[in-house]
């Protein structure tokens, strides 16, 4: 299946000289979205992939967290954004293009012996997923892999991420 198809580009969004990635188009297709979760099961199932937790990234990558975790019989796990957790977190700032965010997650989500594998809709510039990463290894986790529908190749992203297996179903 073609997923680029599936996926609506948006130039000039959200500012001018941006091409917007839209996977609303791949969500509402029911046979796309079943190719997409069936697709990165596979993927990871063929890369040995055992995880304890499916981590994903606020928000997208619950979308395809969730059924991911289902899949591959794990746990699944929120990184979220600020103040929108209600128990205790551990959390990470990191830098941004301009100034600095923050993630966070439950402090009693994960544990140090924990094996993790971190999924989100899109890898642009690798520095969420490098942040989620960063955070997981506080903790003491062990980051198996990377899931992503997308990467945009030409930000190098990929560079920024520990050295293990990184999966991407399309690459612009």
């Amino acid at each position: 299946m073609d997923l680029k198809a599936l996926i609506r580009d948006i130039p000039d969004f959200p500012k001018p000289g941006i091409m917007f990635r839209d996977i609303t188009t791949l969500l509402n297709h029911a046979e796309g979205l079943r190719y997409t979760i069936d697709t990165l099961t596979q993927k990871c199932q063929a890369a040995n992939l055992l995880p304890d937790y499916v981590v994903g990234i606020e928000s997208r990558g619950f979308l395809f967290g969730v059924p991911l975790a289902y899949q591959l019989q794990a746990g699944f796990v929120p990184v979220r954004k600020p103040g929108k957790l209600p128990a205790a977190v551990h959390q990470i700032e990191y830098e941004l293009e301009y100034g600095t965010d923050r993630l966070e997650i439950h402090q009693d989500a994960l544990e140090n012996h924990h094996r993790v594998l971190i999924v989100d809709d899109l890898m642009a510039t690798g520095g969420t997923a490098k942040a989620t990463a960063d955070l997981l290894g506080k903790i003491g986790c062990e980051v198996l892999a990377f899931a992503f529908i997308i990467e945009l190749q030409a930000l190098g992203g990929r560079q920024k991420l520990p050295n293990v297996p990184i999966i991407s179903l399309v690459e612009y």
